[in-house]
């Protein structure tokens, strides 16, 4: 479980998050969304400890990320373009995340069979293309099994076989009991792949539950109908 409770952040004279709040629950799928400017990137960055918020806290599991770095270990992490080291070959990468866990770390190398990506392994990251480097990506993200799933834009790059094994995975780590984290400005993705949504206007959410319930209230048959209808309330309003 995560909890989020009145979370600030402001990056000088702007004010990114208002005094947030969101709970976000196990063996759930939550997507993270909202119009450009909403907050969604630097309330990601605070949940990873990449950014410190100015007010609030975070709870995972009952314990206050700012308190102990160690919570992190427990947490994979998808950015949307991996800054890899050129020189180094999958496998070596590979194989130093695995020395900084340690070797009693739990390893899930289940991605790098269904992607099929053994023969890339010993080649140069330089040299991968850009869909073969997102797998490389995806492959470390879930690699130790991490209690919470960070993604953002998870199928960006891949080819629609890919993007489908990718989509299976997040299932069956939802399935699993785990908590999963999406963002995507794919709605028709996120209507297939999420239990949960966070809607975000200007640092606050607009809207936190259920998709289906979303769907309901705004009487919208799709998650990109349902979205845009609420934003449309909000400019009435």
């Amino acid at each position: 479980m995560i909890r989020i409770s009145g979370l600030t952040k402001r990056f000088g004279a702007l004010h990114v998050l208002r005094g947030l709040d969101l709970e976000l629950g196990e063996g759930k799928v939550t997507a993270i969304v909202g119009p450009n400017g909403a907050g969604k990137t630097t309330l990601m960055k605070t949940v990873l400890g990449l950014t410190r918020s100015d007010g609030g806290e975070i709870l995972i599991d009952g314990e206050r990320v700012a308190d102990d770095p160690r919570y992190r270990s427990n947490v994979g992490y998808m950015p949307q373009i991996a800054r890899f080291p050129e020189n180094l070959t999958a496998a070596e990468l590979i194989a130093m995340m695995r020395d900084l866990r340690g070797n009693d770390a739990p390893v899930d190398g289940d991605l790098i069979e269904r992607f099929k990506l053994s023969e890339h392994l010993r080649k140069p990251l330089r040299t991968l293309s850009g869909g073969t480097r997102q797998k490389v990506n995806a492959v470390l993200a879930c690699l130790f099994r991490p209690s919470l799933l960070v993604l953002d834009e998870p199928t960006a790059g891949l080819d629609p076989v890919s993007s489908g094994i990718l989509k299976d995975k997040i299932a069956e780590v939802r399935d699993s009991g785990r908590t999963v984290i999406v963002t995507s400005h794919v709605m028709s993705e996120l209507d297939a792949l999420a239990d949960d949504i966070a809607f975000l206007v200007e640092g606050r959410v607009r809207y936190a539950g259920s998709v289906h319930d979303l769907k309901l209230a705004t009487r919208q048959l799709s998650l990109e109908r349902a979205i845009a209808r609420v934003m449309v309330e909000d400019a009435v309003a």
